[in-house]
């Protein structure tokens, strides 16, 4: 305990966390400007009828036209947490913003909108506006020159645990025996200048699958340690360069890049803001003061350090919770999600739903495309939790149409990784009848690894 009392009470350069303060609202301003030019929030929240619900948050849905005001809140926010202005009020603002868009649909789960969320939960329980905001330049009683350094490690820790934890995800058999899906997806790159016919190579998609795993195990370490932390650096941007160039990731590879610069010394960070200050036309002296922000001088540390303590804890033992489920995780995707699993499979699905009468026999079938975006009805189709949830939907909708003794089964199909298809879903199970759970669902199909 002394030791970590000494630990809380040491300070360090408080240029780290302002810089990755910035990058993060910029890169997040980018990302919803972006989201909005390409015509998704009326695509994916806005023209669907239903919208496929988290366990437990079925109250988030879309605000119908007010959705577009959702989106300009979170987008001011993250301009606010860029600059540090009212920093505590706009990273709430955006962190619950964002994570309300995020929930609004299960359909539009990816790893990175994740990552956002947790380091905009990180980020509420952070000094990040004591240095290089709008603020600090305003209230010399929020400017302090050092902070903390358990708020930089915090971010170390999560940068590290996304990587370190994707790279424990592909020690599995078809990653590394079958360099699958890279196998798959590679080969349709080959029209691209240079490396395109390499792409086709065999030996290449077992290289780029064992070094993509060594690469993410490795690079947290690597930052780490000084002596490499400027060529691991540089095998960072080589590495999400490479995956952007290769598969349509959005800006994933960007947010990563710069979340790297954490592991930099304050030298580095103090020279980009300097650099930016410039831009700004005002000098970035004003903030070197030497104050220190202590242990003692903030109110809110003993119980905010508790707080992430406790988050990091899950964060840890949550991607490790599939062992509590029998079968293989890919097929069943219990226990996939806000686990780091990044693009570790192809997996293709056929859902056919059955409407019977459970007294009469009567039966009828469903066509998808009058409820479901041909997105949602793709991603639907692969996953169980989303099967069962349509289900009930279905189940739902066609009782208040007057239906009796409503029933809904599914004829499933799914192929993973090029396999060939197989059943998926037990045919003979009413999923009305079915109640969404954490506890593992039996009437998904025991898979069979045949090629």
């Amino acid at each position: 305990m002394n030791s970590f009392q000494r630990y809380i009470n040491e300070t360090t350069k408080a240029a780290p966390l302002a810089a990755f303060r910035f990058f993060f609202g910029l890169l997040m301003a980018i990302s919803l400007i972006r989201f909005a030019a390409h015509g998704w929030i009326e695509k994916l929240y806005i023209l669907p009828q239903y919208h496929f619900s988290y366990y437990g948050f079925s109250w988030v849905q879309p605000l119908g036209e007010w959705t577009y005001l959702l989106f300009v809140l979170c987008f001011l926010s993250s301009i606010a947490v860029m600059i540090g202005y009212k920093y505590r009020l706009a990273i709430i603002s955006f962190f619950l913003s964002f994570c309300y868009i995020e929930l609004m649909d299960k359909t539009t789960y990816l790893n990175h909108y994740y990552f956002i969320s947790v380091v905009a939960f990180i980020f509420i329980f952070l000094p990040a506006s004591s240095y290089f905001s709008v603020d600090s330049y305003r209230n010399e009683r929020l400017r302090y020159e050092y902070i903390p350094r358990w708020c930089i490690d915090a971010l170390k820790l999560m940068v590290g645990i996304v990587y370190f934890y994707a790279g424990v995800a592909k020690l599995n058999n078809d990653w590394m025996l079958e360099a699958l899906p890279l196998k798959i997806w590679l080969p349709g790159s080959y029209d691209l200048p240079l490396i395109g016919s390499l792409l086709e190579q065999t030996w290449v998609h077992y290289s780029f699958s064992w070094l993509g795993m060594l690469y993410d195990v490795s690079i947290p370490f690597l930052l780490l340690y000084k002596p490499t932390r400027r060529l691991a650096f540089v095998g960072v941007i080589i590495f999400h360069i490479m995956t952007r160039v290769l598969f349509p990731i959005g800006m994933f590879p960007f947010i990563m890049i710069f979340a790297a610069l954490i592991f930099f010394d304050a030298p580095t960070h103090e020279w980009i803001l300097r650099k930016l200050s410039k831009l700004g036309r005002f000098s970035i002296d004003v903030f070197n003061n030497g104050k220190h922000m202590v242990h003692s001088a903030m109110s809110w540390s003993v119980w905010r350090v508790r707080v992430l303590c406790i988050f990091f804890v899950v964060q840890l033992l949550l991607p490790w919770r599939y062992l509590c489920y029998p079968g293989h995780l890919f097929w069943t995707e219990e226990g996939y999600r806000f686990s780091w699993r990044v693009m570790l499979m192809e997996k293709t699905a056929y859902a056919q739903f059955k409407v019977k009468n459970g007294k009469t026999q009567e039966q009828f079938y469903v066509d998808n495309r009058d409820f479901l975006s041909s997105f949602q009805e793709k991603q639907m189709a692969m996953q169980p939790d989303m099967i069962l949830e349509y289900a009930h939907y279905l189940g739902d909708h066609f009782s208040e149409q007057g239906h009796q003794h409503v029933e809904v089964y599914v004829d499933s199909y799914a192929s993973l990784n090029g396999r060939i298809n197989q059943p998926f879903i037990d045919p003979n199970v009413d999923l009305y009848q079915e109640q969404e759970s954490f506890f593992s669902k039996d009437w998904i199909l025991k898979f069979k690894d045949e090629k």
